[in-house]
């Protein structure tokens, strides 16, 4: 079916909140990528979310180009006709755009939604994340505040980020002498957050609070997270606001969470996933699998021509497209998404 529309979107985010899953929003940089994501969403009949970086928006346009707006508006056109094949709601979202390539990565984006919607069309992208989580709060708010009015007039939703994501993500970077306080966003943060984004007529939102989470590889054990950072917000903004005031969470920098730490966020509101860095290792274990096991007929050694269905790229992106698509499965499993489709869940479940 096509992507989600406004109303799609925001009732898949309502019904992961109030049945406590959470969607995998999986971070791709090419058709392949966003193919495997989509095939991994239809086979277990859930709904998913796929987002691009300004880096691999760059990546996407090629290296004559480099433009990372128009790379990521090729991958979006790409996914908005593949998806209209799957039985499944897919939203298109944009991952962590700093103040520094709002004006040449955001706002074109935003431009060419406005225009495509101008002529009936749905938006391009379904959203896209503000992260000025390295200014002071109130800047933060002042930067993001008119995009999410300007962004509700064309039915799409902002994610916004307050406090700091440790590690390093496609250019999403965490400073190591980040005071730990700031690892944690407090509960007036919180409300802050929900004050500022809620006066906005009409606007949705998604926020990124931090609880600990760091970008990257990781064991298990090595990243000290405090789910209970988001239990607390939610409930100020509950004693502020009134009984119905919630955040829809995002949880980034997941990469090596316990399946246990995982479940206390959803239980708190935690909606959407990245998924980032375990897909790409799915994805190159795959191709360097491949280029071993036939490495004869990859290279041409001692004067051989080598194998053409092995060094075909058709043949080791088929199975890194498996491969990764075998990860975003696991990462549906984890979040508890699975079957949880909208278009087989009754209206308003």
């Amino acid at each position: 079916m096509p992507i989600a529309d406004y109303d799609t979107y925001c009732r898949m985010l309502d019904h992961a909140y109030h049945h406590h899953f959470s969607y995998p929003a999986i971070n791709v940089s090419s058709e392949v990528t966003a193919n495997a994501a989509l095939g991994a969403f239809a086979a277990l009949n859930c709904d998913g979310i796929i987002q691009v970086s300004t880096g691999a928006g760059k990546f996407a346009s090629g290296l004559a180009i480099g433009h990372m707006a128009e790379g990521a508006m090729s991958i979006a056109e790409h996914i908005h006709r593949m998806a209209q094949h799957l039985d499944v709601h897919v939203a298109i979202h944009t991952d962590h755009c700093p103040p520094a390539n709002i004006d040449d990565f955001l706002v074109p984006l935003i431009e060419e939604s406005e225009r495509r919607v101008g002529h009936g069309l749905l938006p391009l992208f379904s959203s896209h994340m503000i992260d000025a989580s390295n200014l002071p709060l109130d800047e933060n708010m002042d930067l993001c505040v008119p995009f999410l009015d300007r962004m509700a007039k064309i039915q799409q939703i902002l994610e916004v980020e307050a406090g700091v994501v440790g590690g390093e993500e496609d250019g999403a970077v965490g400073s190591e002498d980040t005071p730990e306080e700031r690892l944690y966003t407090t509960p007036e943060d919180m409300c802050y957050v929900y004050q500022r984004l809620s006066a906005v007529p009409a606007g949705h939102y998604m926020f990124a609070a931090t609880f600990g989470n760091v970008h990257g590889a990781y064991k298990p054990g090595a990243v000290k997270l405090r789910p209970d950072i988001l239990k607390k917000g939610q409930a100020a903004i509950r004693d502020r606001f009134g009984p119905d005031a919630y955040f829809w969470l995002v949880f980034h920098g997941g990469s090596g969470s316990t399946p246990c730490e995982i479940h206390e966020t959803l239980d708190y509101g935690v909606v959407k996933m990245n998924v980032d860095t375990d897909c790409q290792y799915a994805f190159t274990r795959a191709i360097t699998d491949h280029v071993m096991t036939n490495y004869a007929g990859v290279l041409k050694i001692d004067g051989e021509v080598g194998s053409k269905k092995a060094y075909d790229p058709r043949a080791y992106l088929k199975r890194a497209e498996e491969s990764m698509a075998q990860r975003v499965k696991q990462a549906c499993e984890d979040l508890r998404c699975v079957g949880q489709s909208l278009a087989v869940q009754p209206q308003g479940s």
